[in-house]
């Protein structure tokens, strides 16, 4: 055993603030097996205990760095991997670690997904365009001790995240002869992870399901929290269930590949978190965004934990959206009309959501929720980010489109829309259904006018 002091890049950190615990990767991954909920947990006993619920949130506004740092997950310094575990803190012994760390070994990564895997039977489930550059290696990375894997390959692109592409999943498990110990393998970005949860959660009324995240939306995002589902016609991801993974895996080496338009894209889900609960971290995203869009290594894997550590922390406190969960919808009520409005696959889901942080910030200055200077900062940082804040000339969207789909969206109750508008200082948000209806819609024409300007 020995102490590491990682220190978040251009963030204050005094030791020990920071001075987190490290030990090599075959003792996590042999403890993970020795537990005696191995397959959604690793070990519980003192030396490994870890727990990032509290009663105070560490990402609150009104605590210190030094007082978060403190609360930062388990940090393990292997012998040829040097990589962090943030916990999903759940009921029942369904908890389960997110693994972050780069150029991780075979035998390291070999080691920690197999650990999570039930049974003798695995099916890796990935997309058309990721199959080529990575489907054969994480196949050989799960097999071993008698596990068979097969493999189905999807066609890429948010246009194919419907109910009929996913049951080819389905099709594939019952061709095999799958039972209930099988684990199905997510490997790509959020279509596949959803979609792939989806097909786990209700093939034979559930079976496990690991998440192998290839983008930086799923790695931040989609595929922490048990979110999933498909699309349809009238509405995204109204078709689907929560459905919770038995681990995640982020190998951040994998982003390498990523063109640059689908990692801009997840960076407006970093963004969500500085604006919703964690302002120092926006702060620190207004500091270092050029770092993220050059991948510096530093800057991307202490951007994915934080987000990670911040969704998990909400999860553990409000796994099925009851209320402040659906505070990680900012901007996503107004998104997801766009995607849908213009025809899904025409934008990047975080292309979608980044107009739609922007008109939520739009609407929440115009009821005197923020100052103009915050609403101004959120702009500057989704610029900054490569991103849009606005809808394109040609764009097909209308004040009627826009209203018809918002009413279809799944945080309506009894009728009323409620949305996730930011109030007060930033890192500050309301989810309510009361709100100024004439804001709402001055928003939506604004922005519907500026496609004719």
């Amino acid at each position: 055993f020995f102490f590491s002091p990682p220190c978040p890049p251009s963030l204050p950190c005094t030791p020990p603030s920071c001075t987190m615990l490290g030990f090599s990767s075959w003792l996590v991954a042999t403890s993970i097996l020795l537990s005696p909920h191995r397959t959604t947990s690793f070990t519980q006993s003192s030396t490994l205990h870890h727990t990032m619920k509290s009663s105070s949130s560490p990402f609150a506004p009104n605590t210190s760095h030094a007082d978060r740092v403190k609360s930062s997950p388990l940090h393990v310094t292997a012998s040829s991997t040097d990589y962090d575990i943030v916990k999903v803190d759940l009921a029942d012994g369904r908890d389960y670690p997110i693994y972050i760390g780069s150029g991780f070994s075979d035998e390291e990564s070999s080691s920690l997904l197999r650990s999570h895997v039930n049974g003798k039977r695995v099916l890796l489930i990935t997309n058309d365009r990721i199959a080529p550059m990575y489907l054969e290696r994480y196949q050989k990375l799960l097999e071993g001790d008698g596990i068979q894997v097969d493999t189905v390959v999807l066609p890429d692109g948010e246009e194919h995240k419907t109910f009929d592409d996913m049951s080819m999943i389905l099709d594939r498990a019952l061709e095999l002869g799958l039972d209930r110990k099988s684990t199905f393998v997510a490997l790509g970005g959020g279509v596949i992870g959803d979609m792939v949860g989806f097909a786990s959660a209700i093939y034979q009324r559930g079976v496990n399901f690991i998440q192998i995240p290839t983008t930086v939306m799923a790695m931040v995002d989609s595929s922490v929290g048990g979110k999933t589902g498909v699309n349809h016609p009238l509405g995204k991801n109204m078709i689907g269930a929560f459905h919770q993974p038995q681990c995640v895996f982020i190998d951040t080496t994998v982003l390498d590949t990523l063109p640059d338009r689908e990692l801009k894209s997840g960076l407006s889900e970093v963004v969500k978190y500085g604006l919703i609960r964690d302002a120092p971290f926006f702060e620190w995203q207004e500091e270092n965004m050029n770092k993220l869009l050059e991948r510096d290594p530093a800057a991307t894997r202490y951007a994915i934990k934080r987000s990670c550590e911040n969704k998990a922390e909400v999860v553990a406190d409000d796994e099925k959206e009851a209320g402040m969960r659906a505070t990680l919808n900012l901007g996503h009520t107004f998104g997801h009309a766009i995607e849908n409005g213009s025809g899904y696959g025409t934008w990047l889901h975080g292309e979608g959501v980044s107009i739609g942080t922007a008109m939520a910030a739009t609407m929440s200055a115009k009821m005197g929720w923020i100052d103009d200077g915050l609403k101004q900062r959120i702009y500057d940082i989704l610029e900054s980010a490569d991103l849009p804040v606005k809808l394109p000339k040609d764009s097909p969207m209308t004040i009627e489109t826009f209203n018809k789909l918002m009413s279809l969206d799944k945080k309506v109750a009894d009728g009323q829309l409620r949305l996730i508008l930011l109030k007060g200082d930033l890192g500050g948000c309301v989810f309510t259904g009361e709100f100024d209806v004439d804001a709402m819609q001055e928003t939506i024409e604004e922005f519907v006018k500026e496609i004719s300007a």
